[in-house]
């Protein structure tokens, strides 16, 4: 884990997704169908969305949010 001089982006790098070398949306992107990918993205901007104030970092779970809505068109872009 990093040093805490370090500034952690909780929104867009996480340190505890890619503890073993590789991101964990990339693992999951490949072991997926792009069908399946999407509804799993589609998945995520839901759970973001609906939790926004009700746990934890609202300003972390928008960021979240607008991360997942992001990479969601990404695929439909390709």
């Amino acid at each position: 884990f990093p040093s805490h001089d370090i500034m952690v982006d909780m929104v867009n790098r996480p340190p505890h997704y890619t503890v073993g070398g590789i991101e964990v949306i990339d693992f999951i992107k490949a072991k997926l169908t792009t069908e399946e990918f999407r509804g799993y993205l589609q998945g995520n901007i839901l759970k973001y969305s609906s939790r926004v104030g009700y746990k934890g970092n609202a300003d972390e779970d928008v960021g979240k949010l607008i991360w997942y809505a992001n990479k969601l068109q990404e695929t439909l872009a390709a």
